[in-house]
């Protein structure tokens, strides 16, 4: 699913104590943000919608196309009386 981007305002000092404080309890505010907009998006949109949301975004199970070769065919791999009239003449005649 594509990200939305948040832009919030919020005062330098108290950012800086948040940050710091954060910091010794090994989060972020951006973990803490990303918590909180999970919290706030499950206890708002019902759950038929989050599920039906999960449905709609989920990849196709498409199969995956086989790797192609590493180089491709030359001229020389196929047999020269398919492609060359003058040798299937050749060939007739023997």
């Amino acid at each position: 699913m594509e990200k939305a981007e948040i832009t919030l305002s919020f005062d330098n000092e108290r950012m800086r104590a948040l940050t710091i404080y954060l910091k010794m309890e090994n989060t972020t505010v951006q973990e803490k943000m990303d918590e909180a907009m999970r919290q706030l998006y499950e206890s708002t949109v019902p759950e038929p919608v989050r599920e039906y949301l999960e449905i709609v975004s989920a990849p196709s199970a498409r199969p995956k196309r086989p790797p192609r070769p590493a180089h491709p065919k030359s001229k020389n791999d196929t047999p020269q009386t398919e492609n060359d009239p003058a040798a299937q003449r050749k060939e007739d005649a023997e």
